[in-house]
Order: structure tokens, then sequence, then C-alpha cells
């Protein structure tokens, strides 16, 4: 009987990708530069929340943000009209970004003089979360139409990301939706993930949001100055 060689193509795929991950990591970091992974599902509010921020923090932080989707350039475009730089990523039928194409949109971006990158991921609660962006930190989106059941069914992107945005909080009267409960399985999963109910609509809850991330943002300052 011959001999049969197995390959673990998954395995190799992602060591190769955790080390282009690492050196966009470590070159941003020393230039003090912020890279943030937002992650959820379509129509969660990943731009919206985009926005919010970029108005939130125009005045203090000099921001870019790579977006990335299956098709179109609608998002970058949107984000450009707000006065930001904006580079769009075409995935080509891909579900998630990988380090290489990171890379390839900070490459288009320009780098060199950005206090924050906001990376939007594409839209999708599985495979994102299997895939080393070189991001500093990774943020995700639970909209309240999506439904209180997330974390149970999607274990992996709750339990790699660093912040949990609880968007649309506006429809609360009309969603049969437990934030408490979200709460309590999140830390179950995840004990240090912060959790940031607030809408986008009306503007309440986005304070804890910027804050929170202002606050990534001088921890990285201080880290690039100290190298």
């Amino acid at each position: 009987m011959g001999r049969v060689n197995l390959i673990q193509v998954k395995e190799g795929i992602l060591e190769e990708n955790t080390r282009q991950a690492g050196a966009i990591r470590d070159r941003l970091r020393r230039r003090g530069t912020f890279l943030l992974n937002l992650m959820s599902s379509p129509g969660a509010g990943k731009t919206s929340l985009i926005l919010e921020t970029v108005r939130a923090l125009a005045g203090s932080w000099r921001m870019g943000v790579i977006e990335a989707d299956i098709d179109s350039s609608l998002d970058a475009e949107r984000v450009a009209e707000a006065g930001v730089r904006a580079t769009q990523l075409g995935t080509g039928g891909l579900c998630h970004l990988d380090a290489s194409m990171v890379a390839q949109g900070l490459s288009a971006l320009g780098e060199e003089d950005l206090d924050l990158i906001i990376l939007e991921n594409v839209g999708n609660l599985v495979c994102p979360a299997e895939f080393d962006t070189g991001a500093h930190t990774s943020a995700m989106i639970l909209s309240l139409p999506e439904g209180e059941d997330k974390p149970r069914k999607y274990p992996l992107m709750f339990s790699t990301s660093q912040a949990l945005v609880i968007n649309k909080t506006d429809y609360m009267a009309l969603e049969e939706f437990d934030i408490e409960a979200v709460r309590e399985s999140v830390r179950k999963l995840n004990p240090d993930m912060g959790v940031f109910p607030l809408s986008c609509r009306s503007g309440e809850g986005l304070a804890d949001w910027t804050g929170w991330l202002e606050r990534c943002l001088r921890e990285q300052n201080r880290a690039g100055s100290a190298e």
C-alpha cells in the first residue's frame, strides 16, 4: 500500500498570515499609529459607527479608514465625503481580510501621518475572526435587530474582540433584547471585553465608545514614544 502524505494547508496559511500581521503591528506601533479592526455582520452599523467616531475625534486625532467589501466602493465614498482619507479594498468574493490585504490597504492609504486607522472588515460573524489583520485591537458590533443569542452562536468573534458595541439601542422599544443577558454571555467567553451600548442615530452612548478608543490611542502613542 502506498504512503499518504498529509499536508496541513490551513495551518501553513495561518502561520504565514500571523507573521505578516506581526510585522504590520510592530511597524505601526513604532510610528505611534493605532490600527483598529472593526467587525460585524452586514447591516449592523460599521460605517455609521466609523462616521460618528470620525465626527467626534476629528479635532484631536489624524484618522484614515480602510473599507473592505466583496464589491462596490460605496462605504469608502461615504467616509471620504466626511473629510477623512479613505481607501477601498475589494476582496473579490473573499469573506474576510488577511494581513497581506491589509498591507495593500495601508500602502494605498498612506500611514505615515496618521494616529488612528480604522479597518472596516467584511460583513461576516465567522471568517474575519479567524485571521489576524495586524490590528492592535479588534472591536465588533452587535445590533439589536440581530438578537441577543449571537454570543452563543458565534463565540469565536466574541472571544477574539476586545470591545463589543451594542448598536441601535434606539430600537429598544421595538425589539425583545436583553442587554444584561448579552453582557453575561460575553463575560463567560471574554471577561475583559468592554461593552458599549449606543445608538449612532441618537448619539446616546457614543461618548463611552470614543472615550475608550481615545484611551487606546494614548497608550499606543506612549508605547511608540518609548521605543
